[in-house]
């Protein structure tokens, strides 16, 4: 069907819900790649992907007479994608991991040595360890919080990127990432007082 390359995503969707099957499978045709890479970055885990693509084209011909063409399809495919990626991230209890340096760096210079000292093996031992707690947190954060901050500082996406992703505003992407970045300060704080005697630099938990 070469004559629906020209079609937009709307008149596939329009032609669909009268029917047409080939419509379903050109859609699933221009989206199918796109929703597996996406996927696999937030879960790290081909299977993962492959599930989610298989969910995401399910719930799409399920459910598109719900969409209303208020945004753009692929949007709409893409919000679909990113929710059913976190909630396989829920499932199987699988994070990423958070480097510990990138959110509250630790001093390095004894460190950089080839042999390490008993001091080095310690402090790895505790970034292990905040390493777990940050990621326990992580997923405690809310809903709205988690997907901005895993979106935007795990995975890399822009705020405009995640803002088109989770149907926000720019504002309200920095905003809430913001907000996430500040929870996770005051959650670890009291951890690495408690180990150091004092609270390292974390601001890069309140940069843009």
């Amino acid at each position: 069907m070469a004559q629906d390359i020209l079609k937009t995503d709307d008149q596939l969707v329009a032609e669909f819900l009268k029917g047409c099957s080939e419509s379903f499978e050109e859609l699933l045709s221009r989206y199918s790649t796109k929703v597996y890479n996406l996927s696999y970055r937030l879960t790290k885990n081909h299977q993962d992907a492959e599930e989610v693509l298989q969910d995401v084209f399910t719930t799409i011909f399920k459910k598109v007479n719900k969409f209303q063409g208020k945004c753009a399809f692929s949007s709409w495919i893409y919000r679909i994608t990113v929710n059913s990626s976190f909630m396989k991230l829920r499932s199987r209890r699988r994070r990423r991991t958070v480097f510990f340096e990138d959110l509250a760096p630790l001093e390095k210079e004894d460190c950089g040595k080839e042999t390490a000292t008993p001091s080095c093996a310690v402090e790895e031992t505790f970034k292990s360890e905040v390493r777990s707690l940050l990621e326990k947190q992580i997923e405690r954060l809310p809903d709205d919080y988690r997907g901005v901050f895993i979106l935007r500082d795990i995975d890399g996406f822009t705020n405009r990127e995640v803002a088109r992703l989770l149907n926000l505003s720019t504002p309200a992407v920095k905003s809430r990432l913001h907000r996430a970045r500040s929870i996770l300060k005051k959650r670890i704080k009291s951890f690495y007082k408690e180990a150091y005697g004092s609270v390292s630099d974390t601001e890069h938990l309140n940069s843009d």
